[in-house]
């Protein structure tokens, strides 16, 4: 069939060109349509704080970018929208919300105005993260394995020989359980030394050190903390909870010197081992004093467990710091939370004396009425330390055997997204940092 010519009007009479008009019409459609998926942190925009970790994790292991809008609505997410990131938060429980480009635009202009203390954060990867822990320990045990495995963000465990044999240059982020470093145990002499599994775990660890080629276990654990500083000082990202916080500083600082006991390593400690310590190797603590008792549940000055006898736990909290976001955007990633007043929970280290915390050291959290830090975070060469006292956030006084906490229960915990924090963090584009 022939078509008349209207030179006014092609489009009318050819086919081809009425296709090209549909072609650009619903492309216009898709541009206007075009949508983002906003995850919101704020108390009352999300159902669960935890597993919104491990959307955005799960979103960079499949090599898309997230956007983390530093103290925007408690430290939200922005990713890109698609009906599978849809799904993957229904299934899981957590809250999103649909954002178009033009609504996208105007909460990331508002964030970058100077008037506004937020800023948004690219994330661009999902670090490799691994845990040092003993094979044979219950993941139940270690709050960060425990909330790893519920936010669904995957990790692997390395222990000594692993670290010995330099495998941690395979991760971005390591985490320490609630390891003694000194090679006493951890101090559980006092009151489990007849205990079973006491005895079980010093043949174990004795064993170990001796495969390891060493002739203590205070020699082992110290070569290993020297093995994880130089990774840390490569440019590595390092978290620590409880004594794995004070304990790993003190072998630092007592290298070359023997501060065990005989019921711990076989024979007298070094005379005036308290002078011989260097402090100018620990990462965060400077100036403390040992403990030199074997049967005190105690490593040093460091912790304030048995200083702070006086607090209630009904009116045990910690603060966390207001910073900067865009001229401090690290301190203000570890700290983003729906809530600034965070529980207390105790732990064998359950906080930290202000004192004895270096300069060069940044407290994140903290219980000024005790004098007391819980959340502290520094530089190291390259790389970034983070520590965090106490043992469990949501279980208050954990005591060896109690029962694991079940996270379905606490799945907008304060305490435990401080942990996530931290998972994230080496996530983030690196600027050139600020002195």
């Amino acid at each position: 069939m022939m078509y008349p010519f209207d030179p006014n009007n092609p489009a009318l009479f050819y086919p081809r060109f009425r296709l090209l008009s549909l072609i650009l019409f619903f492309a216009g459609l898709l541009r206007i349509s075009a949508s983002m998926i906003l995850i919101p942190m704020d108390a009352e925009g999300q159902e669960n704080h935890l597993k919104a970790y491990g959307i955005t994790y799960w979103v960079l292991s499949k090599n898309q970018k997230v956007q983390w809008l530093l103290n925007y609505r408690g430290g939200s997410f922005l990713l890109p929208d698609g009906e599978l990131i849809r799904n993957e938060c229904r299934i899981r429980g957590v809250s999103f919300e649909v954002l178009s480009d033009p609504q996208a635009s105007e909460i990331l202009d508002l964030i970058a105005s100077p008037s506004q203390n937020q800023e948004a954060v690219i994330l661009e990867k999902a670090p490799r993260i691994a845990v040092y822990t003993p094979s044979d320990n219950p993941p139940w045990d270690d709050a960060v394995t425990m909330v790893l495995t519920y936010a669904e963000i995957p990790y692997v465990t390395v222990y000594d020989e692993e670290v010995l044999g330099d495998k941690l240059a395979l991760y971005d982020w390591l985490h320490l359980h609630h390891e003694d470093f000194t090679g006493q145990y951890g101090k559980f002499y006092g009151a489990y030394r007849a205990a079973p599994w006491y005895i079980e775990g010093k043949k174990e660890a004795e064993a170990l050190a001796a495969r390891l080629g060493f002739s203590k276990v205070s020699e082992a654990k110290g070569a290993v903390a020297r093995k994880i500083s130089e990774f840390v000082i490569g440019g590595g990202f390092m978290f620590a909870m409880c004594s794995a916080t004070d304990s790993f500083d003190i072998a630092l600082a007592a290298q070359g010197v023997d501060i065990c006991e005989p019921m711990f390593d076989g024979d007298p400690s070094d005379p005036n081992y308290q002078q011989r310590l260097d402090f100018s190797q620990s990462f965060a603590f400077t100036g403390f004093t040992l403990e030199r008792n074997p049967l005190r549940y105690e490593f040093s000055s460091i912790d304030m467990t048995n200083k702070r006898d006086d607090v209630p736990m009904d009116a045990d909290y910690f603060t966390l710091m207001d910073f900067s976001a865009k001229w401090d955007p690290v301190p203000t990633m570890l700290c983003q939370n729906h809530t600034a007043l965070v529980k207390g929970f105790m732990g064998q280290t359950t906080a930290f004396t202000r004192s004895e915390i270096k300069p060069t050291v940044l407290v994140l959290g903290e219980n000024r009425l005790n004098g007391e830090a819980r959340y502290i975070h520094g530089v190291r060469g390259r790389g970034f330390f983070t520590f965090y006292g106490g043992h469990d956030p949501e279980d208050y006084q954990h005591r060896v055997g109690d029962p694991k906490t079940e996270l379905e229960l606490h799945p907008n915990s304060p305490g435990y997204r401080l942990i996530l924090n931290n998972v994230l963090f080496p996530a983030a584009r690196k600027k050139k940092q600020k002195t």
